[in-house]
């Protein structure tokens, strides 16, 4: 990974156009670089002078002016280096600026992601390019083009010394390369089973409860431990056959500085250069080499940093940005679904096939059918969160392609199976964390979705903080809200998924009067139910079963027709 690779072209994504708006940045490093490398010629040019001309002319005043000199140019050389380390910081953060929006939708659609098979971790990934732009290994990698000038600058000083000089960076670079073959496969690979292996931790602490009451927590132990011995090995490898290589281009740098002297020393028995050369070819040497052996000491991170780079891109074009969308008017709520199908992304297994029906704004539709029928899919389809493999949804005659979702998704409400909270106050959730959401839309949601007496019972009503995941909140608390959130803004299309699951009595009738009074605002309702209690206010009836359309009209008329059906089955047996 190198400056230049940084801001490759062969990318379309907005992150490699966004290190290309660093290109700035990285020009000035370039530059600050390379006066820092030039003034790294001041000692041997210093040891030069003075073995060659001071201790020749005795002139205590030409060494005076040398130390003096010496001094304002390592005063310089501190400057230019301390200049282009506080450029290297500041350019991540000015990345993370230019792109931390985007790696934050990344990181929320993983449910997008993962349906398409792809495993992410965007946020880890740019905290290692991060590190990588304001660490050790970028500088090494600015200062490795300089390695040729010095080495000139030996040849100038006589070409035996140069050959020397040349011979042992072409040992130093070759080390480099067997040192990227020897790791940058075991870090991969060790990199992938630590990302499955903290899958496995992040799964265990999200159903914490559940190993605890059934006793699982050992075997899923076990499960994270292999993967984390897995990772251990492979970073193990990687490590000792790094460390052998640093070893190796250290002691190679230190026995090329003493071979320098020793053929230095040579040519200055034969009077063929001064000691001074001698001297300051030595050094000059131990320069030209060091930026190679910072660039292997440091080959973990930038090997680190180049994968993640590149999974990066992969990720950015995967979930490419909406473009610019024309500004919709304000839905009403109005829904066609025609002919939809949606495919299983590693089966392409149907979970809905066929579907096909519309709802007008102001009616409320119960989606009811066995377990796996593919109900709660439809769910996420209905709302936009999933895209059907064939067929539209249209919201008020538009597929969710052609509105802005930021738009789009504060006329929608949405309760999901499985409720999350976040932390914060109970305002705050109810609100979708708006920071500029009056008061009165707050508690009118509560209102509708029945929660207000609840909400004032909590420690502190709606400032009440409710912990990771809710976390204070029972089920039915933690549900209860979820559905005031849903309600929230007036939205005109709203989508329950199994509203009721864990509502008692109280929760129910709540539920009923939400709904009621969504329909009496005109608002279009889907309940995907399980429970009979769910639908007692809904209209229509859509009945699915394995992912097809089985029945849809009014309620009555659709549940007489499964009534009349499950009879003719009892009979029939």
């Amino acid at each position: 990974m190198t400056p230049s690779s940084l801001t490759s072209t062969g990318h379309s994504s907005d992150l490699a156009a966004a290190v290309r708006g660093c290109r700035d940045g990285f020009v000035g490093i370039g530059i600050f670089s390379g006066m820092a490398n030039v003034l790294m010629l001041t000692g041997p040019l210093f040891m030069l002078q003075v073995y060659d001309r001071v201790l020749t002319s005795r002139s205590h005043e030409t060494l005076l002016a040398l130390i003096f000199l010496v001094a304002g140019l390592y005063i310089f050389l501190a400057i230019f280096d301390f200049i282009r380390s506080r450029v290297a910081a500041r350019l991540g953060t000015y990345l993370d600026r230019l792109v931390n929006r985007r790696l934050f939708s990344i990181w929320t659609q993983q449910a997008a992601l993962k349906r398409q098979g792809v495993s992410i971790q965007p946020l880890q990934d740019f905290q290692q390019v991060r590190q990588f732009l304001s660490g050790n290994g970028v500088m090494a990698l600015f200062d490795l083009p300089w390695v040729p000038v010095y080495l000139a600058f030996i040849f100038f000083l006589h070409w035996t010394l140069g050959l020397v000089a040349f011979a042992g960076a072409i040992l130093a670079v070759g080390l480099a390369v067997l040192n990227d073959r020897a790791t940058s496969k075991h870090l991969e690979k060790a990199n992938g089973a630590n990302v499955r292996s903290n899958n496995v931790a992040l799964a265990a602490q999200r159903n914490a409860e559940v190993l605890g009451a059934m006793g699982m927590e050992q075997g899923l132990y076990q499960t994270w431990r292999e993967g984390q011995e897995v990772a251990s090995k492979l970073h193990l490898t990687a490590n000792d056959r790094g460390a052998g290589f640093t070893s190796g281009t250290k002691s190679l740098r230190m026995f090329l500085q003493s071979l320098m002297l020793g053929v230095g020393a040579l040519l200055a028995i034969e009077q063929i250069v001064t000691p001074g050369v001698m001297i300051a070819a030595s050094i000059i040497m131990g320069r030209a080499l060091a930026p190679i052996d910072q660039t292997v000491g440091n080959w973990k991170g930038i090997t680190t940093a180049r994968q993640a780079y590149k999974r990066l891109l992969g990720l950015f074009d995967v979930l490419a940005p909406e473009a610019v969308k024309t500004d919709l008017p304000e839905p009403q709520g109005a829904v066609s679904v025609m002919d939809v199908r949606l495919s299983h992304p590693e089966t392409s297994r149907l979970i809905l096939d066929g579907l096909r029906f519309a709802v007008s704004p102001g009616q409320a539709v119960g989606v009811i059918g066995p377990s796996a029928s593919g109900k709660s899919s439809l769910a996420r389809l209905l709302v936009g969160v999933w895209r059907p493999s064939a067929g539209e949804v249209r919201l008020d005659g538009a597929t969710f392609d052609q509105w802005d979702r930021e738009k789009v998704g504060r006329w929608i409400g949405y309760l999901p199976q499985d409720v999350e909270l976040f932390s914060g106050t109970v305002k705050d959730n109810i609100a979708r964390f708006q920071r500029e959401a009056d008061d009165a839309s707050v508690v009118n949601a509560a209102q509708m979705a029945g929660v207000h007496e609840m909400i004032l019972k909590l420690p502190n009503g709606y400032e009440t903080q409710i912990g990771e995941d809710g976390a204070i909140l029972s089920g039915g608390q933690r549900q209860r809200i979820g559905l005031a959130r849903a309600f929230f803004g007036n939205p005109k299309l709203i989508v329950l998924d199994e509203p009721n699951a864990s509502l008692d009595n109280e929760g129910d009738l709540a539920l009923k009067r939400a709904i009621e009074g969504a329909k009496q605002s005109g608002q279009t309702v889907f309940v995907m139910a399980h429970r009979p209690s769910a639908i007692a206010a809904v209209d229509l009836i859509l009945m699915i079963k394995d992912g097809r359309q089985v029945a849809f009209g009014p309620k009555d008329e659709v549940l007489k027709h499964v009534t009349e059906n499950q009879r003719a089955l009892a009979l029939a047996k």
